[in-house]
This record gives C-alpha cells, sequence and structure tokens, in this order.
C-alpha cells in the first residue's frame, strides 16, 4: 500500500514536471497561483504580444492567450462517477507555441466552430471523448474531431477549443486567464519579464512553463506522499499489535 501511494505522487510528479519548456513563458494576474485564479483582459493580452522576447513569425508574436473552464465527465472505469476535466480556448498560433504537441487521430479544430480535440490521456479516462463523437456540455455540443499527444506531458489531459468560442458559451466576455509565449530563447525571459512587470499598463507576473508546473506538483506531491507516510504508519502499528496478540 505504501509503495502504490508514492507511485502515485511520483507518477504525477513525473507528468506535471515533464511538461513544459524553458523557452515558453507563461503570463497571468499579478498574485494568481494558478490559471483558474488569474484574468487578463483583451487589452492586457495585445500589451503582452508586444513585449521583447517573444518569438515572431513576420509581424505576429507566436504567443496564445488562452481560458481555461472545468467541465465534469464520467469515468470509463466508474461510470457514475464524475469529475472534473479541464478545457482550455486556445488561439491560431497554439500549434506554434506548443510545438511539442501532435494530432495522432483526426484533424486540428477549425477556429470559429464548436469542434474541439482531446488529448490522449482524457480520451482514455473519460467516457464521451471518442473521436468524432458529439460531447454534450451544459447547453452547448462540442464535435470532437481530434485526439492529440504532448509528449507525455499534462496537456494529455485537456480538451482544446477555439478560445472566443468558449468565451461566449461560459459568458467570459473579452477576457482571458493566461498568454503563453513562445520566446527567441530561454535566457529571454529576463528581458521579457522585465519589460512587462515595469509598464503600468498591466498587472502581470511572468514564469517560465515548466517552473510553472513544477510548482504546481509540489503541494499536491506533499499532502499524497503525507497521506501514504500516515497509512504505512498506521498499517505498521496494526501489524505490531496482531504479532503480540499472535
Amino acid at each position: 500500500v505504501f509503495v502504490s501511494v508514492l507511485s502515485i505522487a511520483a507518477g504525477f510528479t513525473a507528468a506535471m514536471q515533464g511538461s513544459g519548456a524553458p523557452d515558453r513563458a507563461l503570463v497571468m494576474r499579478s498574485g494568481a497561483d494558478s490559471e483558474m485564479t488569474s484574468g487578463l483582459s483583451s487589452v492586457e493580452v495585445d500589451l503582452i504580444k508586444q513585449a521583447p522576447g517573444i518569438r515572431r513569425d513576420g509581424q505576429t508574436a507566436i504567443a496564445s492567450a488562452e481560458l481555461y473552464v472545468v467541465i465534469d465527465l464520467p469515468k470509463r472505469s466508474s461510470p457514475d462517477a464524475f469529475s472534473n476535466v479541464p478545457m482550455r480556448g486556445v488561439e491560431p498560433t497554439v500549434m506554434k507555441v506548443r510545438d511539442d504537441v501532435s494530432i495522432v487521430q483526426g484533424r486540428m479544430f477549425e477556429f470559429g466552430t464548436n469542434e474541439v480535440i482531446v488529448g490522449r490521456g482524457a480520451a482514455a479516462q473519460f467516457l464521451g471523448l471518442d473521436l468524432n463523437t458529439d460531447l454534450k456540455s451544459g447547453q452547448n455540443i462540442w464535435k470532437i474531431v481530434g485526439i492529440f499527444e504532448a509528449d507525455g506531458g499534462v496537456s494529455e489531459t485537456e480538451l482544446w477549443g477555439d478560445a472566443r468560442t468558449l468565451q461566449g458559451v461560459y459568458r467570459r466576455g473579452n477576457s482571458y486567464q493566461s498568454v503563453l509565449a513562445r520566446l527567441d530563447s530561454a535566457d529571454s525571459l529576463q528581458a521579457f519579464s522585465d519589460w512587462l512587470t515595469s509598464n503600468p499598463q498591466v498587472n502581470v507576473m511572468v514564469r517560465r512553463e515548466n517552473e510553472y508546473y513544477a510548482g504546481q506538483s509540489q503541494m499536491l506531491t506533499t499532502l499524497i506522499q503525507t497521506i501514504g507516510f500516515a497509512i504505512a504508519g498506521l498499517m505498521g502499528i496494526g501489524a505490531v499489535f496482531g504479532a503480540v496478540l499472535t
């Protein structure tokens, strides 16, 4: 039991720390501890994309302003149990930003529509996420047109769709929660961060993507390990009393 619990912690840590890249920067509202608690206006997003250090394709910044929502879906292992599944709204530049992502079945969704693509991990774990099926969430129906993988990273547990479509469906106005930017190089982070944090028009914090995911994994990993040691300790005490009584 002890080994099994710690295996969960180790697997979760490996998945989270293996996500992200040092040449990608995640921009969120200052003080936010996760994407869920962050918020950025469209004006702030435009300013972020003007910062030095971002890789560009001509005049287009290789950055994706993203929206993050959570939907409930039944698990394949227990259809009566529902769990949270992340759904991420992205921009057309997302595949250039996240170059570790590839479509393994089907195709990329069309922006401006209700089409979505599903991470390989999510498709394997939850019902209703098969290719070429319709997924109903609330009053909206999403058409699943592709399955993607991300080198085993945490993105494989998500659904992706058009950010502007999600804004309308979930009444988010013209707001986003984060911007993921591809940098000219890993060394460009400092210039990128300094320009944004010194700009009074935006109130943001900047982190390397891989460092963000490593930080997110630390709290849950500690909790899992604490539970593992507690269970092992109780079982050890029980075994001692059992042996003494025998």
